[in-house]
């Protein structure tokens, strides 16, 4: 079992500050379907996947973290592998990193706008976004003529971080520094809080990790996911 919290994310966001919203059946835990398929189990061990089994459901799929690669669990399909970089912000806010060229007027957004994020989400893929995915923290976003253009917002909760997630924008809006701005204005409701923003990225996005790095973040390590589909 993994020492750090943040070493096994989900699992223990699911243990601590979301413990009101897991599904468990020992030792694993997910989100519901409606938020979206993270889970977490302790280990890659035939137990916890067995544990994990009745969670997803016959046919259904799980969004996993790990310190290892996913193993080949008897009765699952891995539909899809790979590195992720978990990054933290330890350092105190740089307003002219998140200065965007023409400065917007981001808002929170509410429930109202889900149908807008949930069209933006499937267009850019920032990683899983459900119906009730809203309800894990704020989200902000800014709009032209009506349109959502670009949205950030949190996801993980554990003691002392929070994650910065569904980071994304139109790409009729790329290049505005939307991201940035979006970025700053959940950094600062973590801050807030007392919390520590963080946040994970594909290690093959170099693009995204320069703007995550501009704005404080700095790796703290490299961690597997699979997305993995329940056969039995």
């Amino acid at each position: 079992m993994d020492s750090d919290p943040l070493d096994n994310p989900i699992w223990n966001a699911l243990r601590t500050e979301f413990s009101s919203l897991a599904i468990v059946n020992e030792p694993a835990r997910r989100f519901p379907a409606e938020i979206g398929p993270l889970c977490g189990v302790p280990d890659q061990s035939a137990a916890s996947y067995e544990a994990l089994r009745p969670l997803a459901g016959a046919g259904g799929t799980v969004g996993l973290f790990f310190t290892e690669p996913a193993a080949q669990p008897k009765g699952w399909t891995i539909l899809r592998s790979g590195l992720i970089d978990q990054m933290v912000c330890l350092a105190p806010p740089n307003a002219e990193s998140a200065k965007p060229e023409h400065e917007p007027t981001p808002r929170r957004l509410t429930a109202a706008d889900v149908p807008a994020m949930l069209e933006l989400a499937a267009l850019t893929e920032p990683g899983p976004f459900g119906q009730r995915t809203i309800e894990l923290g704020a989200f902000f976003g800014i709009f032209d003529a009506g349109r959502l253009l670009s949205m950030a917002g949190q996801r993980l909760r554990l003691p002392g971080f929070i994650e910065v997630s569904a980071v994304c924008t139109h790409p009729d809006a790329r290049g505005r520094g939307y991201a940035r701005i979006l970025m700053a204005r959940v950094m600062d409701e973590i801050r807030k809080s007392g919390e520590t923003p963080f946040l994970h990225v594909l290690s093959e996005n170099a693009t995204a990790i320069s703007v995550y790095q501009s704005l404080g973040f700095v790796a703290r390590r490299t961690l597997h996911f699979a997305i993995l589909r329940n056969d039995t």
